[in-house]
């Protein structure tokens, strides 16, 4: 009875997992003054799934990319072995394959997946040739296949055929974003009329609608500068400015997706670069706060499927969390809606070990209360 208690509780985690593959989010890429180069992403949803963590997975971990052991419909043909060492958030229990939501590699590719509803399509057949794998895998078997955004794009393009395929009981709608040390991002789409790989993008995704379509609606917003505008002259009346960023009037301020792609773009072009990685990821940090689900601001109507093994589940869409992290140096930084304290993990520590490494994603508010100094 026991061995049955714990396989329904599994199965409970991965059923929510699933659904949390459908969240929201929004990614960017930057770089600094001294030449790094800098990938993050917010995740927004109402719970993280249990289990989820930043987690470390070492190269030459076996795994597979379709099926799955505890669905036992894992095909095994689909079998690969990581030629790279992976870190990044999510999860390490489903026995075949470990699943990361977005995550760096050892040569400094990074990269994630994004929610696309309703646009997301993909294969019921494979493409002969090509090797099987399914949505919630595809960030982890390319962080553990490629060192490149090039690599990447031709794996995705020609080497593999996304599946759609259920795990659990659902097939996530995502697409997926990766950067290099070269400062290229690629958005990768699965759509109805086939696999879209943008290269060189302007270094934002977010939700749907596709990239195409938000690029273009950027011309909707031409007008959007950072400097104020001067002087108001109106017939016989001549008005002065009286406030601060009139440049920026009419950039849309709500947290749709593209309201928060046009947002991201502009501040992208425009705020000063850190000169360091530590100032880099502080700064890039302001971007993606602007970006940000509040806390009540998003109601949902569903919350989808709720078990008894739950907890602190909102009503309300969050930003959970924030990650940004560095191709050069290979390090991972977060923080959390609870705690703004920008955590860190180093992965060249990592690598000096051949396990599987987890570290708690969430952690209390760290409240760090000064003392007067002695005179």
């Amino acid at each position: 009875m026991k061995m049955i208690r714990e396989e329904l509780i599994m199965l409970d985690n991965r059923k929510l997992m699933a659904e949390e593959w459908n969240a929201g989010c929004s990614a960017l890429s930057w770089s600094t003054q001294d030449g790094k180069h800098l990938w993050g992403r917010n995740f927004d949803f109402n719970r993280l799934a249990q289990g989820t963590k930043v987690s470390y997975i070492p190269s030459g971990t076996e795994y597979y990319t379709c099926g799955a052991t505890m669905e036992r419909n894992l095909d095994r043909s689909s079998r690969c072995r990581a030629a790279y060492a992976a870190l990044g958030t999510g999860f390490l229990m489903i026995p075949s394959v470990p699943v990361l939501y977005e995550g760096i590699n050892e040569r400094g590719l990074m990269g994630g997946q994004l929610y696309y509803r309703e646009f997301a399509h993909f294969a019921d057949k494979a493409i002969p040739g090509t090797l099987k794998i399914q949505p919630p895998y595809v960030v982890y078997h390319v962080l553990a296949q490629c060192a490149t955004v090039a690599e990447a794009a031709d794996l995705l393009k020609n080497k593999v055929t996304i599946m759609n395929l259920p795990l659990f009981g659902s097939v996530p709608t995502l697409h997926w974003a990766f950067s290099d040390r070269t400062g290229e991002m690629i958005v990768v789409e699965p759509d109805r009329d086939g696999l879209k790989v943008y290269r060189n993008t302007i270094g934002v995704m977010t939700n749907s609608p596709g990239y195409s379509w938000h690029r273009l609606n950027l011309l909707n917003y031409a007008g959007i500068r950072d400097l104020d505008y001067d002087v108001l002259d109106l017939e016989s009346d001549r008005l002065n400015q009286c406030f601060s960023g009139s440049g920026a009037q009419g950039l849309p301020g709500d947290w749709s997706s593209p309201s928060r792609f046009i947002r991201l773009a502009f501040l992208k072009k425009y705020c000063v670069k850190g000169r360091d990685e530590s100032q880099g990821v502080a700064n890039m940090l302001h971007l993606f706060q602007s970006a940000a689900f509040p806390l009540g601001i998003v109601r949902i109507t569903e919350q989808g499927t709720v078990t008894e093994y739950d907890k602190d589940i909102s009503p309300y869409d969050y930003t959970v969390y924030t990650s940004i992290m560095c191709g050069e140096s290979l390090r991972f930084y977060w923080t959390t809606y609870q705690n703004q304290q920008i955590q860190c993990v180093d992965m060249n520590h990592l690598k000096k070990g051949m396990k599987a490494v987890q570290f708690d994603l969430e952690q209390p508010p760290n409240l760090h209360l000064l003392s007067c100094p002695e005179k």
